[in-house]
């Protein structure tokens, strides 16, 4: 655009250049910006791949196992033990740590079904309900005599996994001697570094008419003359199910207020120990 020119008066003459377009000067703006951080882009990825060439990565290889591990790891975690079976030896075996659990639940609440699952692990041995016999849990003294025989490795029953396993513990129901001697229980079980799973089943109706019905097939023996506590198939299943027993409606509430208050001290009584608490109707939807 040409230049023009502005009289003021006859002595005055002012000549003015034309404007720049505010577009162009932005322009060289963006394009100086850009310059700029190509430029240091390309300085930053430099120093990035002399950093890496110059890197000495070294790969430093595990120690040897010590042979004093186990002595220094085992006061440090009781859950982990050694057993020395008086029966049979370990072999190789013998340096693998076992851990010692208990089940403890009430009748009909799905112990047998948790200890199948249990069991299917090649390495787990649930031994079953050990204190169903009198004999074994008249005293404390033939209590504490089992539990050693069991975490021992000294008991043997379909379950057992011998020199191998890595978990062994049985299920025990709170009417066999377990309240009843309670406080020498929850000490040797603290002591043994025992880890204690509640089982019990919230559905404390269900669980009455269970316990009804198996009392019931304990003498008709419906399954073909005989009794089974736990069934494994459909039509098994299918032919207990035709009982129904007969409740009493009077006692009803009274009842089920005393078994699940049987389950809240036992929650008391060996709180301090090592225990987790699960739920049958929990279980079979995950």
């Amino acid at each position: 655009m040409a230049e023009y020119i502005c009289v003021f008066n006859k002595d005055t003459l002012l000549i003015k250049p034309s404007k720049k377009s505010p577009l162009f000067l932005r322009t060289i703006v963006l394009l100086f910006a850009m310059v700029c951080g190509i430029y240091i882009c390309t300085v930053c990825i430099k120093q990035i791949s002399t950093t890496v060439t110059k890197m000495n990565i070294q790969v430093i290889q595990s120690p040897s196992p010590d042979s004093n591990i186990i002595t220094q790891l085992e006061p440090r975690i009781p859950t982990l033990h050694y057993p020395k079976p008086e029966t049979f030896s370990r072999g190789e075996c013998s340096k693998n740590p076992v851990r010692f659990f208990v089940i403890l639940s009430m009748q009909r609440s799905g112990s047998g079904w948790f200890e199948t699952l249990l069991n299917s692990h090649v390495n787990v041995s649930s031994n079953g309900e050990i204190f169903s016999l009198l004999e074994r849990r008249k005293n404390i003294s033939n209590i504490v005599q089992t539990l050693e025989k069991v975490y021992n490795l000294d008991w043997f029953t379909s379950a057992s996994k011998n020199e191998c396993s890595a978990a062994v513990g049985f299920k025990w129901m709170l009417n066999q001697g377990l309240v009843e001697h309670h406080k020498e229980i929850v000490e040797y079980f603290n002591h043994r570094g025992v880890s204690v799973i509640f089982l019990f089943r919230k559905n404390l109706l269900r669980r009455m008419v269970s316990v009804l019905a198996n009392s019931y097939d304990r003498y008709a023996k419906l399954l073909n003359g005989t009794h089974k506590s736990h069934v494994h198939s459909q039509q098994e299943a299918t032919a207990l199910s035709s009982y129904k027993p007969i409740i009493n409606s009077a006692s009803l509430i009274s009842d089920l207020k005393e078994i699940g208050s049987a389950a809240v001290k036992a929650l008391e009584y060996f709180n301090s120990t090592r225990h987790l608490v699960l739920y049958y109707e929990d279980l079979i939807t995950n």
